[in-house]
C-alpha cells in the first residue's frame, strides 16, 4: 500500500521541474505472488497456455513483493496513475493489421479485434499489455467509436521513446503480432440522442491532439449519420485550436482539413505554429497562425452551451489554464488531458482529483491492475495527465518499417 507524501501540485506549479513528475512514495510492502482479482477468471480465457499472450500471465498480470518498508523516488507506472480511473472489464486480444509511419517519430498501428463486446468512447484509453514485456502500456485511442463498430478496427499513434511498450512498438511490432488490451479513461465525449446541443472547443498542444482527433472523428460520424439516417442527436460545432512547433508537427493536419471541408461550418480548425522556420503549404496558409493561442481567440466561445476539452505538455495546460479562467470559463465545463513527459521517456499517463485545483491524488502499488470503476460522468470536469492517438483511411504498409 503507497501512501504519498509529496504530490505534484500541477496548477501551482510547485514541481522541481516542468518535465518531470517523481513522487516520493512511502510503501509497505507485503509478501506475495498474486494475480489481481479482476483478471484471476480472465487471465486464462484471455490468455490461453497456447497462446502467445499466455506469457502475459507471468509477467503484466502477477506481482512478486518482499518485506519490509522503504521510501524512494520512483516514477509511478500507467497502471499506478490510473488506477482510480474507470475501466472496463473486458479484456480482449487484437491483432496488429496495419503499420504507417504517422510521421518521423510517430508509428500508427491498426488494430483487428474480434470481440463484439469491446467498446470505447471517444478520447478514451487502452491498456496495452504485451507478450514477454512487464510494462503495461497506455495509449489514446485515436480512431472512432464508429469504426470500431462498423469495422471491427481500432488505432492507436506511439510516439518512439525508451518505454518498453512505445519501444516494443517502434522496434519489434509486426504485421499479425498480438496483444492484448481493456478500456479505461473518464476523459471522453459521449453525447446522447436527446442531450440539448453542446459546442465544443477542442484545444490541443503538440502530440496532445490524440484523444481530441478521436473526438472530431466521431463527431464526424455523428453529423454524417444525422444527414444520412436523420437520427436524434442535437449537435452544436466543434472548433479546433491546435499548437505546434511547427507544421511538420501537425499530426493528422491533412485529416482535419478533410473534415472541415465535409463539413464546413460544424467542423473548424485553427493551427498554431510557435516556431516555424519553413515556408507554409498554401493548403495550409488559411489556417495558420503564427503564435501561440491567445485569450482573444478563445473569449469568443464563452458560453453556458460550450464544452472545453484540453489535451497537451504542462507548461501549456498550465497556460490555457490561465486564460480560460482570465475570460470566466466554469471548471466543471472543462475537460484536461495533460501529457506528462520524463527525462528518460515519455508515454501516456493519467490522474483525476475532485477538482482541478486540488493536488493530484495518485493510488495503487505495484503492477496490480485496479478494479473496474463505475462509468464515468459525460462532462467529468477532471484534471488528467497524458499521451497519443490518429486518424481518417490511412494507407497502411506491409510492414513495420
Amino acid at each position: 500500500m503507497l501512501n504519498f507524501t509529496n504530490i505534484y501540485d500541477f496548477f501551482s506549479g510547485t514541481s522541481d521541474s516542468e518535465d518531470c513528475l517523481v513522487m516520493m512514495a512511502h510503501a509497505t510492502i507485503y509478501v506475495g505472488c498474486t494475480v489481481p482479482q479482476l483478471l484471476r477468471g480472465a487471465q486464462r480465457r484471455i490468455f490461453p497456455s497456447h497462446s502467445p499472450l499466455g506469457l502475459l500471465r507471468h509477467s503484466a498480470f502477477c506481482y512478486c513483493t518482499g518485506n519490509g518498508t522503504i521510501k524512494s523516488k520512483r516514477k509511478m507506472d500507467h497502471l499506478e496513475r490510473t488506477a482510480k480511473n474507470f475501466r472496463q472489464e473486458v479484456i480482449t486480444q487484437a491483432k496488429v493489421c496495419g503499420i504507417t509511419n504517422e510521421s518521423e517519430t510517430v508509428k500508427r498501428l491498426r488494430l483487428a479485434i474480434a470481440n463484439k463486446d469491446f467498446t470505447f468512447k471517444a478520447g478514451q484509453w487502452v491498456d496495452f499489455f504485451i507478450p514477454g514485456v512487464s510494462v503495461v502500456g497506455g495509449f489514446s485511442i485515436c480512431s472512432s467509436p464508429g469504426l470500431l463498430e462498423r469495422e471491427g478496427i481500432l488505432e492507436l499513434a506511439v510516439k518512439h521513446t525508451v518505454h518498453p511498450p512505445a519501444h516494443w512498438i517502434h522496434t519489434e511490432c509486426t504485421l499479425d503480432s498480438e496483444v492484448a488490451l481493456r478500456v479505461g479513461g473518464d476523459f471522453f465525449f459521449d453525447p446522447q440522442p436527446g442531450d440539448s446541443p453542446v459546442n465544443l472547443v477542442l484545444i490541443a498542444g503538440g502530440v496532445g491532439i490524440n484523444p481530441l482527433f478521436s473526438i472530431l472523428l466521431h463527431i464526424a460520424d455523428l453529423h454524417g449519420f444525422q444527414e444520412g439516417k436523420g437520427n436524434r442527436h442535437k449537435l452544436g460545432t466543434a472548433k479546433l485550436y491546435y499548437s505546434a512547433k511547427n507544421t511538420s508537427e501537425l499530426l493528422f493536419k491533412k485529416n482535419i482539413l478533410g473534415l472541415m471541408k465535409a463539413f464546413p461550418g460544424k467542423i473548424t480548425c485553427c493551427f498554431h505554429v510557435t516556431q516555424q522556420r519553413s515556408q507554409i503549404c498554401k493548403e495550409l496558409q488559411p489556417h495558420i497562425t503564427e503564435g501561440r493561442i491567445s485569450e482573444k481567440d478563445l473569449e469568443k466561445h464563452v458560453s453556458n452551451d460550450t464544452s472545453w476539452y484540453i489535451c497537451g505538455p504542462p507548461p501549456m495546460i498550465e497556460s490555457i489554464s490561465k486564460l480560460l479562467t482570465n475570460i470566466g470559463v466554469p471548471r466543471n465545463l472543462c475537460s484536461i488531458t495533460g501529457i506528462l513527459k520524463s527525462r528518460s521517456y515519455s508515454q501516456e499517463q493519467s490522474m483525476s482529483s475532485a477538482a482541478p485545483s486540488l493536488p493530484l491524488q495518485p493510488s495503487g502499488s505495484g503492477a496490480q491492475p485496479p478494479p473496474s470503476a463505475a462509468s464515468p460522468a459525460r462532462h467529468p470536469g477532471t484534471l488528467w495527465l497524458r499521451q497519443p492517438c490518429p486518424a481518417l483511411s490511412p494507407t497502411f504498409s506491409k510492414s513495420s518499417q
